[in-house]
């Protein structure tokens, strides 16, 4: 049954249901009641697209995602976090707007969403240090909200983020607790406020505990299999090879542990390995007992989350931005233990 169908049914306008199902407050009680009781009968469900023109409201997120630069994003961690995204989305009756467009043209897309009103707000993924989207949704006045932070930016804006710092300093404190003084880091690129994050904690554990910051014994680039097994493998080939490596991504983790299986090594014993997993549905760390140590967290859940902000921000536009700080959890796995003297 469509809007006229049902309109018909009641003897009433179309505009007249369309505002009783919509909560406009000039609609009777009487009739909003009447109108709810005959919706559930038959079973109508307004278009998203209806309650649009009803309410002025596009009943959409944006999700633009710059791809002619390379970065972390495009990856199976995205995947999850549009997963939780959209499950909070489909609850509150709203649809989702994913754009993957060049580096060069992601102005022109946000402005666009804007003066076309295809969207309510959007989410900003893989903020970098100084991240100039920010300011420019702040002059748009598009809400926003942001998966991660960014470095160095004064506004105020909504954000739900990782505790990188802290993780990674754990990590390495971990690593340290087992006897290693040779601790690696691969890393993500390191213009992403994350990355920027998790080599800030390493260092400042390393810094703590009197140990040297070595550049040979660091890493940075796009979290790829590949690049951890490169990575991997060059610093185990030099004169003063890591006994343990901390690695930002699970992915590049793979990568790190054929590196060392490819030298006759065995990944635990004479190599240990931690890595930021980021719990994915797709790509598990191994069953009841973890393969990696790894920092977890679960980036369905924030996806879930960050949505769920931005969707009261919405409906609340003179709220106080919001901001969560999830705490990742150390989860001791098989590809750590004692260094060997």
């Amino acid at each position: 049954m469509n809007l006229k169908e049902l309109s018909q049914n009641l003897g009433l306008s179309q505009t007249t249901v369309s505002r009783a199902l919509n909560g406009y407050p000039e609609v009777s009680p009487a009739t909003r009641a009447r109108v709810e009781e005959a919706a559930r009968a038959f079973n109508y469900r307004p278009s998203n697209r209806a309650k649009g023109l009803a309410t002025g409201q596009a009943l959409a997120i944006g999700h633009v995602i710059p791809v002619s630069n390379k970065h972390e994003m495009v990856n199976p961690v995205f995947g999850d976090f549009i997963a939780g995204a959209g499950e909070t989305y489909s609850r509150h009756g709203y649809e989702m707007i994913l754009s993957i467009v060049a580096d060069e043209d992601e102005e022109q897309v946000y402005r666009g969403l804007k003066s076309r009103r295809a969207v309510d707000g959007v989410i900003v993924h893989g903020p970098r240090m100084d991240d100039a989207r920010i300011a420019l949704l702040h002059d748009l006045g598009l809400p926003f909200a942001v998966h991660g932070r960014a470095s160095g930016i004064e506004l105020p804006y909504t954000w739900l983020d990782v505790n990188n710092r802290s993780a990674f300093a754990r990590a390495t404190s971990f690593l340290y607790d087992l006897g290693h003084r040779r601790i690696a880091l691969i890393n993500g690129l390191e213009m992403m406020d994350f990355a920027h994050r998790r080599r800030d904690g390493y260092e400042h554990a390393l810094v703590e505990r009197e140990l040297p910051v070595d550049p040979a014994l660091m890493r940075s680039g796009e979290m790829t299999e590949v690049f951890g097994y490169r990575s991997a493998g060059a610093m185990l080939d030099g004169e003063n090879p890591p006994t343990a490596i901390l690695c930002s991504s699970l992915i590049s983790a793979l990568g790190v542990r054929r590196a060392i299986e490819e030298r006759g090594l065995r990944m635990g014993r004479n190599v240990s390995v931690v890595t930021h997993d980021d719990a994915l549905s797709y790509l598990q760390n191994g069953d009841d007992v973890p393969i990696f140590t790894a920092t977890r967290s679960s980036v369905r859940e924030a996806g879930r989350r960050l949505a769920a902000m931005l969707l009261d921000q919405i409906a609340k536009p003179h709220k106080a931005t919001q901001h969560q700080l999830l705490e990742a959890e150390l989860m001791v796995g098989q590809s750590t233990g004692p260094a060997l003297s």
